[in-house]
Order: C-alpha cells, then structure tokens, then sequence
C-alpha cells in the first residue's frame, strides 16, 4: 500500500469504467476501446493497484445460487459508546454478515445480513442480540433488488456447508 497520493487522470476513468463493467476485460479490448496499447492499459493497472485505486477483482454471483435466499438489513442499538474497533471484531464472526457499518442517527451500527432462510437469519438474529453490549436491534427483510445489478445485490461469500444444496 502507498502513501503517496494517487494521480488520476480521464484514462485511468476510462480504464476502471471498464473493468468495473467487466473485470475480465482484457488490457487489448480496453486498449482499443479508450486508444492506449494493451501495455500501458497493463502499466496503468499495475499503478492504480499499487495505489489502491484499485482494491481487487471479484465475480458477482446470484446470492440464491449459493443457498441465500433471506436477505435483511439489522440496525445494531449498542448500550453505551461501543467502539467500532469492538463492533468489527464480533461481525467478523459472522458469515452471514456481508456488510458491516458504523452508521448517524439512532443506531450504532447497519448490517446487511444474507442467509438460507426465515429460520437461519432468526438464529443470526438472535445470536446477535446475545452478544454483551448489544441493547437492541431492528430489522428490515429484502423484498426484491430494484437495481439488481447493484454491488449489494450479488454476494461475495459463500453460504454455509450445504447451504446450495438446499431447495
């Protein structure tokens, strides 16, 4: 990781446009496409990496087909000031947390919880609010994804062992 700041022009735009569209982009197709040879497309990824413009590259896969089909939001009411170093430390425990934030207004915490079903996420749940500093939580089931091409609407985790197996 750098700590020099990182120059970004209308190209390196153009280059990240394109592979957050596709990661599979080659540097020849996105070469051509923005008029740069496939070696400095190469040269410009490697320098938006090392300067964490550019953090990874993942597959975007439909949560259901790895047995997530229950999908909520929990606002997390902690007793007193919990530190958010505290609250990142007890999220990670949980798989079925794919999203954890400190967050304004009356709650501490927003977390976006996937899970195989109604049942499963009321054991999250529950597991949740038996942690010592949690007061109170509310939650708020998905429906349906009115962006479904959203970064929130695929999954980068799997579900748990035998999870996808389940129909």
């Amino acid at each position: 990781m750098s700590s020099r700041p990182a120059s970004f022009d209308e190209l390196d735009r153009k280059i990240v446009t394109a592979l957050m569209e596709n990661a599979r982009t080659s540097f020849a197709e996105i070469g051509a496409e923005i008029g740069l040879s496939s070696t400095a497309v190469k040269r410009r990824v490697d320098r938006l990496r090392e300067t964490d413009v550019i953090t990874g590259f993942t597959a975007t896969v439909r949560p259901s087909a790895l047995g997530w089909r229950t999908e909520a939001y929990v606002e997390v009411y902690c007793e007193g000031a919990a530190p958010p170093r505290r609250l990142a430390e007890v999220v990670r425990g949980y798989p079925e947390i794919t999203a954890a934030m400190t967050v304004t207004g009356g709650a501490d915490a927003l977390l976006h919880v996937r899970a195989r079903d109604v049942e499963h996420f009321e054991e999250v749940l529950e597991r949740i609010r038996a942690e010592p500093f949690i007061r109170k939580t509310i939650s708020v089931m998905v429906l349906s994804h009115l962006i479904p091409e959203s970064p929130e609407a695929g999954a980068a985790l799997l579900a748990p062992d035998g999870a996808a197996d389940e129909r």
